[in-house]
C-alpha cells in the first residue's frame, strides 16, 4: 500500500511539472483581449477565432517579445477594466483618451482615424448641426458613444456590436450610426441602402488607437513600444496594412 501511495505520489508530482511546462510559464503568455465585432482591425474569422489587423498586429508583437500571445474575444466595455486581471492588454481600436487613461496606460500609438457617420441612402444628415436631437446608434464604450454626448438633443441608442447599429439603421430604428472610419466603410461595402460619411463633415477630428496597458508597467510598455518601432522598420507593419485595411 505504501508503495503505491508513493508510486502515485510521483506521478502526481510529474503530471504537476508537465503542466508547468507545456506552454511555458504565465510570464511567457501574453493574454490579449478584444472585440471582434470591428473589422477590419478585429473579426471572427473562417476558423471561428479572432483574426484582422490588430490581431495580426499584437501576434507579430508577441513574437518580438517572445510571448505567446493568448486572444480572448470580450465585449469591448469590457476591456478596460479586465486589464490586469483577466487580461495582460487590450488591442480594439482603442482611441488614446483622458478617461481611459485614469485606469490604464497606452503603447506609442500605431493607427490614426477618424469617426464616420452612416445614414441612409438620401438622408438629409451631412453637417454636425443635422445631427442635433437625432437618435443615433453607437458601440457602447467607444468613441462614438461619448461623441453623442456632446449633440445637443441627440439621444444614443447603444449597442454591444457596430453591426446591430447598423441594422437598426436599415431597420429605421436609429437616424444614423457615428462609428470610426474603416469599419464603417467596411459595413457600407456589406449592406444596400447605406452611405459612411466622412467625419471632417462633422466637425470630427483625428484620434489614435494604442494597445491598453495596464497602468504603470513600464517594463512592458518598453517591450511593446520597441517591438512596433521594429515591425514598422521592418516592413512588417506596411504589409499587414495592406493585407487587412488597403485590399
Amino acid at each position: 500500500m505504501k508503495k503505491l501511495v508513493s508510486v502515485l505520489c510521483v506521478a502526481m508530482l510529474m503530471a504537476s511539472v508537465l503542466v508547468g511546462c507545456g506552454n511555458g510559464s504565465n510570464d511567457d503568455v501574453l493574454r490579449v483581449g478584444t472585440n471582434a465585432e470591428f473589422p477590419p482591425f478585429e473579426y471572427v474569422g473562417d476558423n471561428g477565432e479572432p483574426d484582422g489587423f490588430d490581431i495580426a498586429l499584437i501576434k507579430a508583437i508577441g513574437e518580438k517579445i517572445g510571448y505567446d500571445v493568448v486572444v480572448e474575444n470580450m465585449e469591448f466595455a469590457s476591456l478596460v477594466g479586465a486589464i490586469g486581471t483577466k487580461i495582460d492588454v487590450a488591442i480594439a481600436g482603442m482611441t488614446i483618451d483622458e478617461e481611459r487613461l485614469q485606469s490604464v496606460d497606452f503603447s506609442d500609438p500605431y493607427y490614426d482615424a477618424i469617426q464616420y457617420v452612416i445614414v441612409p441612402e438620401g438622408s438629409d444628415i451631412k453637417t454636425a448641426a443635422d445631427l442635433e436631437d437625432k437618435r443615433i446608434g453607437v458601440q457602447l464604450g467607444t468613441t462614438g458613444d461619448y461623441a453623442v454626448e456632446e449633440i445637443k438633443g441627440a439621444e444614443a441608442a447603444q449597442y454591444n456590436k457596430g453591426v446591430d447599429a447598423v441594422n437598426d439603421l436599415i431597420n429605421g430604428r436609429v437616424d444614423c450610426v457615428i462609428i470610426d472610419k474603416n469599419p464603417a466603410l467596411v459595413f457600407e461595402s456589406e449592406y444596400d441602402g447605406i452611405v459612411a460619411l466622412p467625419g471632417d463633415q462633422f466637425d470630427f477630428g483625428v484620434e489614435q488607437y494604442a494597445i491598453a496597458l495596464p497602468k504603470g508597467d513600464t517594463e512592458l510598455a518598453e517591450k511593446i513600444n520597441t517591438a512596433l518601432k521594429e515591425l514598422k522598420e521592418d516592413g512588417t507593419y506596411d504589409k499587414l496594412v495592406e493585407q487587412y485595411i488597403e485590399n
